[in-house]
């Protein structure tokens, strides 16, 4: 089996915000993963990635914030697209004129 997409969406916030979210399935974890999953889940805020999720090869599973990268304990695609939603609405209501 090779990787099949299943999502690439892009949702516009503002004018200079929008989230892109992008997953594949694969037949088998990446290395660092323990689920047959490839995503990259990124909200850009006028033209800088200021959130995202991923699970590059290697470093497993992760996200990046602007205080730098940290562990993330994967358990689901719902609770991972709900912890994006929730860190995309913490980061528009510290920064309103996102």
């Amino acid at each position: 089996m090779k990787a099949v997409p299943l999502t690439q969406t892009r949702v516009a916030y503002t004018d200079s915000s929008f989230a892109e979210i992008v997953v594949w399935e694969v037949p088998h974890p990446l290395e660092g993963s323990a689920h047959s999953y490839k995503y990259r889940l990124a909200f850009v805020v006028d033209g800088a990635c200021v959130l995202r999720y991923d699970n590059e090869s290697g470093k497993g599973v992760h996200r990046h914030t602007l205080d730098g990268e940290a562990r993330y304990r994967f358990l689901s695609l719902d609770k991972l697209f709900a912890d994006f939603d929730r860190d995309i609405r913490r980061f528009t209501n510290e920064n309103r004129n996102t």
